[in-house]
């Protein structure tokens, strides 16, 4: 058992989900920045910080950052189609 939130695959995939999308949005246009961009920063980050605070949800048998992560990415999805 994890001793600690950050000792958990899930927070870590989490992590490396911000880290890959703050390098994606790098390339957006300028003009993003406090749009599109911040939006989607936030929510990528948002997902670790969830996960840290609901330990005992993580603790229930979820395996996978993708689960955790959908509803978050399902609210920014419609802007980038």
């Amino acid at each position: 058992m994890a001793n600690s939130y950050k000792d958990l695959r899930v927070w870590k995939q989490s992590v490396d989900l911000a880290l890959e999308i703050y390098r994606y949005t790098q390339d957006f246009p300028k003009h993003e920045l406090y749009g599109l961009t911040s939006q989607l920063r936030r929510a990528a980050v948002s997902v670790s910080s969830n996960r840290r605070g609901q330990r005992q949800v993580v603790r229930q048998r979820v395996d996978s950052v993708s689960v955790l992560a959908q509803p978050e990415m399902e609210k920014r999805r419609s802007p980038l189609v």
